[in-house]
């Protein structure tokens, strides 16, 4: 476990905090000296959250549990207030809240699915930058940390409507950042490679992807949410005070390799049309092609 050194003091929020790459950040969050508050749609994911990390011997009056669903504006900006009121100011944001979204042949992905996706990959994260942004400007700066994917650098990655959706959050982060510099507010995303998370394993019960994951890029162990949440460590303290306006991969050299290949986490099996809803306790939605 890492010295709590970086974050004493600090207090940091984390969608999509209950689950895989959310739920390692925010436990690396306090096992660096940061309070936290950790907002998921999940309630169930929340609950177990607080029971492990009491279990890893954080204190609970460190943590607070918020319901969020990221693409509702008022309950972001609850979730900012919830961690003035608690803590008394917000330093890190992590828009980390994400889905598996529409999938399928572009020719049949329905435009409500379509829509979903980016609400929640894009809006989530323009709603987490934008409340925010507004606290730490009070309080003189602070770190924003966006979650993006390497899909969102090449086609190839995922599902177009995710893949899209991804490359926007890249953008936006990279036009944000020029914004909010004055302000002393960091921006930047940081891109994932095939990491190993509830969210991947969604729709492939019973098939372990850990071997297959260690194959899938130049570096022999495949990715793990802990290795996304040390990234996030970095950004989030002043170890990277001159950094903003960043995207940064992490993916064990899959994009210096070349295109991608394997497509663990690209498509849907063939032949289905759906939404990937990932870890937020709401099904997914899924039907054969034409029907």
């Amino acid at each position: 476990m890492p010295t709590p050194t970086r974050l004493i003091g600090r207090v940091a929020a984390v969608t999509g905090g209950a689950s895989g790459i959310g739920k390692a950040s925010a436990l690396r969050f306090l096992a660096e000296g940061a309070s936290v508050v950790v907002g998921d749609l999940n309630p169930k994911s929340g609950e177990s959250f607080l029971e492990e990390a009491v279990a890893a011997g954080f204190v609970r009056s460190r943590i607070r549990f918020e319901r969020v669903n990221v693409a509702v504006e008022d309950d972001v900006a609850s979730m900012v207030a919830a961690a003035v009121e608690s803590f008394g100011s917000l330093d890190v944001m992590f828009n980390n809240a994400g889905i598996g979204g529409a999938f399928g042949p572009i020719t049949e992905v329905p435009v409500d699915d379509w829509d979903e996706t980016f609400h929640v990959l894009v809006r989530g994260v323009f709603l987490g930058v934008k409340h925010a942004a507004r606290q730490m400007a009070q309080q003189g700066g602070g770190s924003i940390i966006n979650t993006a994917s390497v899909a969102g650098i090449t086609g190839g990655g995922g599902p177009p409507a995710y893949s899209a959706a991804k490359a926007a959050v890249i953008n936006f982060t990279k036009s944000v950042s020029i914004e909010l510099a004055g302000q002393r507010i960091r921006v930047n995303a940081i891109c994932p490679g095939a990491i190993l998370t509830p969210l991947i394993q969604q729709g492939r019960k019973g098939v372990d992807l850990s071997e297959s994951l260690n194959r899938y890029q130049p570096w022999p162990e495949g990715g793990r949410p802990e290795d996304i949440a040390a990234t996030a460590a970095f950004l989030a303290c002043d170890d990277s005070r001159f950094v903003t306006g960043e995207a940064i991969t992490v993916d064990g050299g899959l994009m210096a390799s070349g295109p991608l290949g394997s497509g663990i986490s690209s498509t849907s099996p063939s032949g289905w049309v759906g939404m990937n809803r990932g870890t937020t306790g709401q099904g997914p939605t899924v039907h054969r092609r034409g029907s």
